[in-house]
Protein backbone atom coordinates (compact mmCIF):
# COMPACT_ATOMS: atom_id res chain seq x y z
CA UNK A 1 0.00 0.00 0.00
CA UNK A 2 1.55 3.53 -0.96
CA UNK A 3 0.64 7.05 0.75
CA UNK A 4 -1.29 9.24 -0.59
CA UNK A 5 0.72 11.84 -1.89
CA UNK A 6 -0.54 15.88 -2.08
CA UNK A 7 1.58 18.64 -3.86
CA UNK A 8 0.82 21.82 -2.73
CA UNK A 9 2.22 24.88 -4.77
CA UNK A 10 1.24 28.37 -3.43
CA UNK A 11 2.94 32.07 -3.63
CA UNK A 12 3.61 34.07 -0.50
CA UNK A 13 0.56 35.01 1.81
CA UNK A 14 -2.03 32.85 -0.24
CA UNK A 15 -2.06 30.50 2.80
CA UNK A 16 -0.40 27.43 1.35
CA UNK A 17 0.94 26.53 4.42
CA UNK A 18 -2.31 26.50 6.61
CA UNK A 19 -3.48 24.31 3.29
CA UNK A 20 -0.71 21.79 3.83
CA UNK A 21 -1.71 21.62 8.07
CA UNK A 22 -5.19 21.13 7.29
CA UNK A 23 -4.53 18.36 5.34
CA UNK A 24 -2.12 17.11 8.01
CA UNK A 25 -4.27 18.07 10.88
CA UNK A 26 -7.58 16.35 9.30
CA UNK A 27 -5.21 12.98 8.38
CA UNK A 28 -4.38 12.78 11.86
CA UNK A 29 -7.31 13.37 13.53
CA UNK A 30 -9.43 10.38 11.72
CA UNK A 31 -6.30 7.43 11.83
CA UNK A 32 -3.68 8.33 9.22
CA UNK A 33 0.02 9.39 9.87
CA UNK A 34 0.88 12.70 8.12
CA UNK A 35 4.18 14.21 7.25
CA UNK A 36 4.47 17.73 5.70
CA UNK A 37 7.60 19.48 3.84
CA UNK A 38 7.76 23.21 2.23
CA UNK A 39 10.63 24.38 0.10
CA UNK A 40 10.39 27.81 -0.66
CA UNK A 41 11.71 29.80 -3.63
CA UNK A 42 12.00 33.54 -4.30
CA UNK A 43 12.88 33.26 -7.88
CA UNK A 44 9.34 35.19 -8.83
CA UNK A 45 6.07 37.10 -8.05
CA UNK A 46 5.96 37.11 -4.33
CA UNK A 47 8.01 33.58 -4.00
CA UNK A 48 6.28 30.45 -4.10
CA UNK A 49 6.64 27.47 -2.04
CA UNK A 50 6.29 23.87 -2.87
CA UNK A 51 4.31 21.94 0.38
CA UNK A 52 4.17 18.60 0.28
CA UNK A 53 2.10 16.26 2.46
CA UNK A 54 1.99 12.01 2.72
CA UNK A 55 -0.88 10.55 4.13
CA UNK A 56 -0.51 6.50 5.23
CA UNK A 57 -3.44 4.85 7.52
CA UNK A 58 -2.04 4.07 10.78
CA UNK A 59 -3.66 0.58 10.76
CA UNK A 60 -1.90 -0.34 7.53
CA UNK A 61 1.36 0.87 9.67
CA UNK A 62 0.63 -0.76 12.90
CA UNK A 63 -0.46 -3.92 10.61
CA UNK A 64 3.27 -3.93 8.53
CA UNK A 65 5.26 -3.67 12.45
CA UNK A 66 6.30 -0.55 12.20
CA UNK A 67 6.13 3.65 11.09
CA UNK A 68 5.94 4.42 7.44
CA UNK A 69 8.79 5.86 6.01
CA UNK A 70 7.47 8.71 3.75
CA UNK A 71 9.37 11.06 1.35
CA UNK A 72 10.07 14.37 1.93
CA UNK A 73 9.75 15.75 -1.66
CA UNK A 74 7.62 14.67 -4.37
CA UNK A 75 8.67 13.19 -7.47
CA UNK A 76 8.27 13.34 -11.51
CA UNK A 77 5.73 10.85 -11.92
CA UNK A 78 4.68 10.20 -7.87
CA UNK A 79 1.60 12.34 -7.11
CA UNK A 80 -1.89 11.85 -6.76
CA UNK A 81 -2.78 15.01 -5.83
CA UNK A 82 -1.52 18.74 -7.11
CA UNK A 83 -3.01 21.83 -5.54
CA UNK A 84 -1.79 25.16 -7.64
CA UNK A 85 -2.96 28.60 -5.94
CA UNK A 86 -2.78 30.62 -9.88
CA UNK A 87 -2.31 28.66 -13.63
CA UNK A 88 1.26 29.67 -13.68
CA UNK A 89 1.95 27.42 -10.76
CA UNK A 90 -0.57 24.84 -12.23
CA UNK A 91 1.77 24.98 -15.52
CA UNK A 92 4.99 24.67 -13.36
CA UNK A 93 3.68 21.55 -11.33
CA UNK A 94 3.40 19.93 -14.99
CA UNK A 95 6.63 21.06 -16.29
CA UNK A 96 7.94 19.54 -13.10
CA UNK A 97 6.75 16.41 -14.11
CA UNK A 98 4.63 16.16 -10.84
CA UNK A 99 1.26 15.94 -12.64
CA UNK A 100 0.41 12.62 -15.02
CA UNK A 101 -2.76 11.91 -16.85
CA UNK A 102 -2.86 8.49 -15.66
CA UNK A 103 -2.47 9.65 -11.96
CA UNK A 104 -2.94 12.90 -10.83
CA UNK A 105 -6.08 15.11 -9.88
CA UNK A 106 -5.00 19.00 -10.90
CA UNK A 107 -7.13 21.77 -8.82
CA UNK A 108 -5.88 24.63 -9.99
CA UNK A 109 -7.17 28.65 -9.97
CA UNK A 110 -7.52 30.00 -13.20
CA UNK A 111 -6.87 33.80 -12.38
CA UNK A 112 -3.03 35.32 -13.19
CA UNK A 113 -0.30 36.92 -10.83
CA UNK A 114 2.01 37.85 -13.47
CA UNK A 115 5.63 36.99 -12.91
CA UNK A 116 8.24 40.13 -13.04
CA UNK A 117 9.52 38.63 -16.87
CA UNK A 118 5.76 38.95 -18.08
CA UNK A 119 5.51 42.28 -16.52
CA UNK A 120 8.67 43.95 -17.49
CA UNK A 121 9.01 42.81 -21.16
CA UNK A 122 9.18 45.50 -23.77
CA UNK A 123 6.09 44.29 -25.53
CA UNK A 124 3.14 41.94 -24.27
CA UNK A 125 5.23 39.48 -22.17
CA UNK A 126 2.06 37.36 -20.87
CA UNK A 127 2.32 33.75 -21.22
CA UNK A 128 -1.64 33.07 -23.26
CA UNK A 129 -3.74 31.70 -20.62
CA UNK A 130 -5.65 29.65 -23.19
CA UNK A 131 -2.40 27.62 -24.11
CA UNK A 132 -1.54 26.92 -20.65
CA UNK A 133 -5.07 25.64 -19.61
CA UNK A 134 -5.10 23.44 -22.69
CA UNK A 135 -1.75 22.09 -21.82
CA UNK A 136 -2.53 21.26 -18.26
CA UNK A 137 -6.02 19.73 -18.89
CA UNK A 138 -4.14 17.28 -21.12
CA UNK A 139 -1.38 16.76 -18.54
CA UNK A 140 -3.91 15.93 -15.77
CA UNK A 141 -5.91 12.81 -15.16
CA UNK A 142 -8.40 15.07 -14.06
CA UNK A 143 -8.56 18.93 -13.65
CA UNK A 144 -10.99 20.96 -11.93
CA UNK A 145 -10.21 24.84 -12.29
CA UNK A 146 -11.94 27.89 -12.05
CA UNK A 147 -11.24 31.45 -10.50
CA UNK A 148 -10.60 30.96 -6.95
CA UNK A 149 -9.25 34.11 -6.27
CA UNK A 150 -12.86 35.72 -7.18
CA UNK A 151 -14.06 33.18 -4.65
CA UNK A 152 -12.24 33.64 -1.98
CA UNK A 153 -12.92 37.80 -2.34
CA UNK A 154 -16.82 36.95 -3.06
CA UNK A 155 -16.60 35.03 0.69
CA UNK A 156 -14.48 36.73 2.38
CA UNK A 157 -11.53 34.94 2.98
CA UNK A 158 -8.21 33.53 1.89
CA UNK A 159 -7.49 31.08 -1.59
CA UNK A 160 -6.35 28.11 0.80
CA UNK A 161 -10.17 27.47 1.49
CA UNK A 162 -11.01 27.50 -1.69
CA UNK A 163 -8.80 24.93 -2.80
CA UNK A 164 -9.36 22.98 0.65
CA UNK A 165 -13.19 23.07 -0.60
CA UNK A 166 -12.58 22.01 -4.06
CA UNK A 167 -10.20 19.28 -2.71
CA UNK A 168 -13.09 17.75 -0.53
CA UNK A 169 -15.56 18.17 -3.22
CA UNK A 170 -13.15 16.23 -5.81
CA UNK A 171 -13.60 12.91 -4.06
CA UNK A 172 -9.84 12.02 -4.06
CA UNK A 173 -9.33 11.59 -0.45
CA UNK A 174 -11.32 9.11 2.03
CA UNK A 175 -12.64 11.73 3.92
CA UNK A 176 -15.95 13.61 4.57
CA UNK A 177 -17.05 16.90 4.08
CA UNK A 178 -17.85 16.62 7.99
CA UNK A 179 -14.10 15.88 8.31
CA UNK A 180 -13.18 18.77 6.29
CA UNK A 181 -15.24 21.51 8.18
CA UNK A 182 -14.23 19.93 11.66
CA UNK A 183 -10.32 20.42 10.85
CA UNK A 184 -11.42 24.53 9.82
CA UNK A 185 -13.31 24.48 12.80
CA UNK A 186 -10.21 23.16 15.29
CA UNK A 187 -8.23 26.02 13.58
CA UNK A 188 -10.32 28.44 15.35
CA UNK A 189 -9.09 31.47 12.75
CA UNK A 190 -11.52 32.96 10.68
CA UNK A 191 -14.00 29.74 10.99
CA UNK A 192 -16.83 31.74 9.19
CA UNK A 193 -15.59 33.10 6.15
CA UNK A 194 -13.34 29.82 5.94
CA UNK A 195 -16.77 27.31 5.79
CA UNK A 196 -18.45 29.63 3.60
CA UNK A 197 -15.44 29.47 1.19
CA UNK A 198 -14.89 25.71 1.40
CA UNK A 199 -18.75 25.49 0.79
CA UNK A 200 -18.81 27.26 -2.64
CA UNK A 201 -15.88 25.91 -3.59
CA UNK A 202 -17.28 22.40 -2.70
CA UNK A 203 -20.24 22.96 -4.47
CA UNK A 204 -18.41 23.62 -7.73
CA UNK A 205 -16.03 20.42 -7.33
CA UNK A 206 -19.34 18.11 -6.48
CA UNK A 207 -21.03 19.71 -9.70
CA UNK A 208 -17.94 18.31 -12.03
CA UNK A 209 -16.98 21.87 -12.48
CA UNK A 210 -13.68 21.67 -15.01
CA UNK A 211 -14.13 25.27 -16.54
CA UNK A 212 -15.39 28.64 -16.68
CA UNK A 213 -19.17 29.38 -16.71
CA UNK A 214 -19.83 30.62 -20.30
CA UNK A 215 -19.39 34.45 -20.36
CA UNK A 216 -22.22 36.70 -22.12
CA UNK A 217 -21.28 39.13 -24.74
CA UNK A 218 -20.82 42.34 -23.27
CA UNK A 219 -23.29 45.12 -23.18
CA UNK A 220 -22.95 48.02 -26.06
CA UNK A 221 -21.24 50.65 -24.09
CA UNK A 222 -23.97 53.85 -24.59
CA UNK A 223 -22.65 57.30 -26.33
CA UNK A 224 -21.05 59.61 -24.49
CA UNK A 225 -23.34 62.23 -23.11
CA UNK A 226 -21.13 64.90 -21.48
CA UNK A 227 -22.57 67.93 -20.24
CA UNK A 228 -19.52 70.24 -20.11
CA UNK A 229 -19.84 71.79 -23.47
CA UNK A 230 -16.41 71.62 -25.11
CA UNK A 231 -15.79 67.78 -24.60
CA UNK A 232 -19.30 67.56 -26.08
CA UNK A 233 -18.03 69.43 -28.74
CA UNK A 234 -15.33 67.03 -28.83
CA UNK A 235 -17.47 64.61 -29.09
CA UNK A 236 -19.74 65.56 -31.50
CA UNK A 237 -17.30 65.99 -33.96
CA UNK A 238 -16.04 62.62 -33.53
CA UNK A 239 -19.28 61.15 -34.17
CA UNK A 240 -19.45 63.51 -37.18
CA UNK A 241 -16.55 63.45 -38.97
CA UNK A 242 -15.23 60.40 -38.66
CA UNK A 243 -16.21 56.43 -39.72
CA UNK A 244 -18.20 54.63 -37.16
CA UNK A 245 -15.46 52.03 -37.29
CA UNK A 246 -12.64 54.31 -35.84
CA UNK A 247 -15.09 55.88 -32.94
CA UNK A 248 -14.46 53.83 -30.37
CA UNK A 249 -10.74 54.12 -30.06
CA UNK A 250 -11.20 58.40 -30.61
CA UNK A 251 -13.82 58.64 -28.17
CA UNK A 252 -11.40 56.67 -25.84
CA UNK A 253 -8.99 58.83 -27.11
CA UNK A 254 -10.52 62.25 -26.58
CA UNK A 255 -11.21 61.05 -22.83
CA UNK A 256 -7.76 60.36 -22.15
CA UNK A 257 -6.01 63.32 -23.47
CA UNK A 258 -8.66 65.65 -21.59
CA UNK A 259 -7.50 63.80 -18.54
CA UNK A 260 -4.23 64.07 -19.14
CA UNK A 261 -4.01 67.99 -20.43
CA UNK A 262 -7.57 69.76 -21.33
CA UNK A 263 -9.69 69.80 -23.76
CA UNK A 264 -7.76 71.99 -26.41
CA UNK A 265 -5.27 69.05 -26.37
CA UNK A 266 -7.63 66.68 -27.19
CA UNK A 267 -9.00 68.64 -30.38
CA UNK A 268 -5.41 68.54 -31.59
CA UNK A 269 -5.85 64.89 -31.74
CA UNK A 270 -8.33 65.30 -33.35
CA UNK A 271 -6.88 67.16 -35.75
CA UNK A 272 -3.94 65.34 -36.39
CA UNK A 273 -6.49 62.45 -37.04
CA UNK A 274 -8.27 64.01 -39.60
CA UNK A 275 -5.30 65.06 -41.57
CA UNK A 276 -4.89 61.10 -42.23
CA UNK A 277 -6.53 59.15 -44.79
CA UNK A 278 -10.13 58.41 -44.56
CA UNK A 279 -10.29 55.39 -46.44
CA UNK A 280 -8.63 52.92 -44.44
CA UNK A 281 -10.85 52.21 -41.11
CA UNK A 282 -7.65 49.59 -39.88
CA UNK A 283 -5.43 52.68 -40.65
CA UNK A 284 -7.39 54.89 -38.48
CA UNK A 285 -8.31 52.54 -35.61
CA UNK A 286 -4.67 51.74 -34.85
CA UNK A 287 -3.45 55.28 -35.22
CA UNK A 288 -6.10 56.56 -33.49
CA UNK A 289 -5.26 54.12 -30.68
CA UNK A 290 -1.49 54.82 -31.05
CA UNK A 291 -1.51 58.61 -31.33
CA UNK A 292 -2.96 58.69 -28.35
CA UNK A 293 -1.17 56.77 -26.38
CA UNK A 294 2.24 58.72 -27.49
CA UNK A 295 -0.02 62.11 -26.69
CA UNK A 296 -0.39 61.15 -23.32
CA UNK A 297 3.39 60.13 -22.55
CA UNK A 298 4.71 59.77 -19.10
CA UNK A 299 6.45 62.73 -17.54
CA UNK A 300 6.73 63.00 -13.74
CA UNK A 301 3.73 65.28 -13.59
CA UNK A 302 1.77 62.67 -15.16
CA UNK A 303 3.48 59.99 -12.38
CA UNK A 304 2.48 62.24 -9.80
CA UNK A 305 -1.16 62.67 -10.88
CA UNK A 306 -1.73 59.09 -11.03
CA UNK A 307 0.09 58.04 -7.73
CA UNK A 308 -2.43 60.90 -5.86
CA UNK A 309 -5.86 59.80 -7.01
CA UNK A 310 -8.57 58.75 -4.84
CA UNK A 311 -9.02 55.87 -7.45
CA UNK A 312 -5.71 54.28 -6.81
CA UNK A 313 -6.41 55.01 -3.00
CA UNK A 314 -9.29 53.01 -3.13
CA UNK A 315 -7.81 50.53 -5.15
CA UNK A 316 -5.08 49.66 -2.72
CA UNK A 317 -7.42 49.94 -0.07
CA UNK A 318 -9.20 47.00 -1.48
CA UNK A 319 -5.88 44.66 -3.12
CA UNK A 320 -4.48 44.93 1.04
CA UNK A 321 -8.26 44.01 1.88
CA UNK A 322 -7.87 46.98 5.25
CA UNK A 323 -10.29 47.05 7.36
CA UNK A 324 -12.47 49.88 9.17
CA UNK A 325 -10.31 51.06 11.95
CA UNK A 326 -7.48 49.92 10.23
CA UNK A 327 -4.50 52.73 9.01
CA UNK A 328 -2.92 52.47 5.45
CA UNK A 329 0.37 53.67 4.73
CA UNK A 330 1.78 53.98 1.32
CA UNK A 331 5.66 54.33 0.22
CA UNK A 332 6.20 55.58 -3.15
CA UNK A 333 9.97 54.81 -3.84
CA UNK A 334 10.74 57.46 -6.36
CA UNK A 335 14.54 58.17 -7.78
CA UNK A 336 14.17 61.17 -10.48
CA UNK A 337 16.69 62.23 -12.51
CA UNK A 338 18.22 65.30 -13.25
CA UNK A 339 17.05 65.61 -16.87
CA UNK A 340 13.51 64.30 -15.94
CA UNK A 341 13.23 67.11 -13.35
CA UNK A 342 14.97 69.52 -16.12
CA UNK A 343 12.17 67.91 -18.97
CA UNK A 344 9.14 68.87 -16.55
CA UNK A 345 10.01 72.69 -15.94
CA UNK A 346 9.23 75.39 -18.34
CA UNK A 347 11.98 74.92 -21.71
CA UNK A 348 13.97 78.26 -20.92
CA UNK A 349 14.33 77.18 -17.11
CA UNK A 350 15.04 73.34 -17.93
CA UNK A 351 17.86 74.06 -20.54
CA UNK A 352 19.45 76.63 -18.43
CA UNK A 353 19.22 74.17 -15.19
CA UNK A 354 20.75 71.41 -17.83
CA UNK A 355 23.64 73.45 -18.94
CA UNK A 356 24.25 75.02 -15.79
CA UNK A 357 27.05 73.85 -14.09
CA UNK A 358 26.48 74.48 -9.75
CA UNK A 359 22.77 74.33 -9.60
CA UNK A 360 23.09 71.44 -11.80
CA UNK A 361 25.74 69.42 -9.30
CA UNK A 362 23.24 70.43 -6.44
CA UNK A 363 20.11 69.18 -7.91
CA UNK A 364 22.09 65.72 -8.77
CA UNK A 365 23.15 65.96 -5.21
CA UNK A 366 19.83 65.97 -3.96
CA UNK A 367 18.25 63.70 -6.12
CA UNK A 368 21.29 60.54 -6.66
CA UNK A 369 20.08 58.30 -3.93
CA UNK A 370 16.27 58.67 -4.61
CA UNK A 371 13.52 59.33 -1.97
CA UNK A 372 10.69 57.31 -0.41
CA UNK A 373 7.38 59.99 -0.02
CA UNK A 374 4.65 58.67 1.88
CA UNK A 375 1.75 59.65 -0.20
CA UNK A 376 -1.13 58.79 2.37
CA UNK A 377 0.56 61.36 5.03
CA UNK A 378 -0.37 65.00 4.33
CA UNK A 379 2.88 66.00 3.56
CA UNK A 380 3.83 63.59 0.80
CA UNK A 381 0.21 63.99 -1.27
CA UNK A 382 1.01 67.48 -0.90
CA UNK A 383 4.37 67.38 -2.37
CA UNK A 384 2.85 64.76 -5.33
CA UNK A 385 -0.32 66.80 -5.88
CA UNK A 386 2.35 70.03 -6.47
CA UNK A 387 4.41 67.90 -8.69
CA UNK A 388 0.87 67.01 -10.49
CA UNK A 389 -0.11 70.65 -11.28
CA UNK A 390 3.09 71.46 -13.08
CA UNK A 391 1.16 69.98 -16.43
CA UNK A 392 -0.13 73.20 -17.07
CA UNK A 393 3.34 73.94 -18.15
CA UNK A 394 3.70 70.91 -19.96
CA UNK A 395 3.66 72.18 -23.59
CA UNK A 396 6.31 74.76 -23.21
CA UNK A 397 8.66 72.17 -21.87
CA UNK A 398 11.53 70.60 -23.10
CA UNK A 399 10.43 66.78 -23.40
CA UNK A 400 7.29 68.04 -25.16
CA UNK A 401 9.02 69.79 -27.66
CA UNK A 402 10.67 66.34 -28.21
CA UNK A 403 8.08 64.11 -28.46
CA UNK A 404 5.84 66.44 -30.31
CA UNK A 405 9.00 66.42 -33.23
CA UNK A 406 8.54 62.80 -33.21
CA UNK A 407 4.65 62.78 -33.33
CA UNK A 408 4.61 64.45 -36.31
CA UNK A 409 7.71 62.70 -38.41
CA UNK A 410 5.86 59.57 -37.15
CA UNK A 411 1.77 60.79 -38.74
CA UNK A 412 3.63 62.23 -41.83
CA UNK A 413 5.39 58.72 -42.08
CA UNK A 414 2.41 57.21 -41.88
CA UNK A 415 0.34 59.66 -44.26
CA UNK A 416 2.91 58.89 -46.86
CA UNK A 417 3.28 55.37 -46.53
CA UNK A 418 -0.74 55.39 -47.05
CA UNK A 419 -0.80 56.63 -50.11
CA UNK A 420 1.36 53.67 -51.84
CA UNK A 421 1.37 50.50 -49.24
CA UNK A 422 -1.67 50.88 -46.86
CA UNK A 423 -0.66 47.79 -44.99
CA UNK A 424 2.80 48.63 -44.29
CA UNK A 425 0.98 52.18 -42.97
CA UNK A 426 -0.92 49.95 -40.10
CA UNK A 427 3.00 48.60 -39.18
CA UNK A 428 3.90 51.96 -39.12
CA UNK A 429 1.16 53.23 -36.93
CA UNK A 430 2.10 50.47 -34.93
CA UNK A 431 5.82 50.82 -34.14
CA UNK A 432 4.71 53.42 -31.63
CA UNK A 433 4.44 50.68 -29.18
CA UNK A 434 8.55 50.94 -28.99
CA UNK A 435 7.62 54.05 -27.08
CA UNK A 436 6.86 53.79 -23.66
CA UNK A 437 7.33 54.13 -19.86
CA UNK A 438 9.51 56.39 -18.41
CA UNK A 439 13.73 57.39 -16.94
CA UNK A 440 15.58 54.16 -18.60
CA UNK A 441 12.75 52.30 -20.16
CA UNK A 442 11.51 55.39 -21.98
CA UNK A 443 15.05 55.91 -23.43
CA UNK A 444 15.76 52.35 -24.24
CA UNK A 445 12.38 52.55 -26.24
CA UNK A 446 13.31 55.73 -28.08
CA UNK A 447 16.29 54.40 -29.16
CA UNK A 448 15.11 51.17 -30.78
CA UNK A 449 12.50 53.05 -32.16
CA UNK A 450 14.95 55.42 -34.13
CA UNK A 451 16.76 52.36 -34.92
CA UNK A 452 13.78 50.71 -36.62
CA UNK A 453 12.77 54.24 -38.36
CA UNK A 454 16.39 54.62 -39.79
CA UNK A 455 15.78 51.02 -41.28
CA UNK A 456 12.67 52.21 -43.08
CA UNK A 457 14.20 55.41 -44.73
CA UNK A 458 17.16 52.85 -45.49
CA UNK A 459 14.53 50.18 -47.06
CA UNK A 460 11.96 52.56 -48.52
CA UNK A 461 9.05 52.05 -50.43
CA UNK A 462 10.31 48.26 -51.02
CA UNK A 463 10.07 47.46 -47.16
CA UNK A 464 7.56 44.42 -46.99
CA UNK A 465 5.15 44.92 -43.97
CA UNK A 466 6.13 41.79 -42.64
CA UNK A 467 9.95 42.79 -42.64
CA UNK A 468 8.62 46.04 -40.38
CA UNK A 469 6.43 43.68 -38.06
CA UNK A 470 9.30 41.24 -37.48
CA UNK A 471 12.09 44.12 -36.86
CA UNK A 472 9.24 45.60 -34.28
CA UNK A 473 8.64 42.11 -32.74
CA UNK A 474 12.80 41.65 -32.39
CA UNK A 475 13.17 45.37 -30.50
CA UNK A 476 10.04 44.46 -28.00
CA UNK A 477 11.51 41.14 -27.20
CA UNK A 478 14.63 42.05 -26.27
CA UNK A 479 15.58 45.32 -24.21
CA UNK A 480 19.30 45.57 -24.88
CA UNK A 481 18.77 45.36 -29.00
CA UNK A 482 20.59 42.35 -29.63
CA UNK A 483 18.16 40.80 -31.33
CA UNK A 484 16.90 43.48 -33.16
CA UNK A 485 20.61 43.87 -34.45
CA UNK A 486 20.10 40.34 -35.58
CA UNK A 487 17.01 40.95 -37.44
CA UNK A 488 18.24 43.90 -39.02
CA UNK A 489 21.61 42.56 -40.19
CA UNK A 490 19.29 39.68 -41.30
CA UNK A 491 17.47 41.88 -44.09
CA UNK A 492 20.43 43.60 -44.68
CA UNK A 493 19.34 46.85 -43.19
CA UNK A 494 22.01 47.16 -40.38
Amino acid sequence: MSPIKIAILAMGGEGGGVLADWIVDMGEANGYVAQTTSVPGVAQRTGATIYYVELYPSAQAEADGGRPVLALMPLPGDVDVVLASELMEAGRAVQRGLVTNDRTTLIASTHRVFSIAEKSALGDGRVDSDQLLAHTARAAKRFIRFDMAQAAEASGSVISAVLFGALAGSGVLPFSRAQFEATIERGGVGVKPSLKAFGAAFARAQGGDDGEPVKEAPLATPAPQPRHPAVRALVERVQRDFPAAAQDFLLEGVRRLIDYQDPAYAGLYLDRMAALPAGDHRLLRETARHLALWMSYEDTARVAALKTRATRFERVRGEARVQPGQVLAINEYMHPRLQEICETLPGGIGRWLMDSTLPKKLVERFTQHGRVIRTSSLRGYLMLRTVAAMKRWRLSTMRYAEENRRIEEWLQRIAATAQRNPELAVELAQCQRLVKGYSDTHERGVRNYDTVMRAVERAGAGLAPATLRELRDAALADEHGHKLQAALALHALA
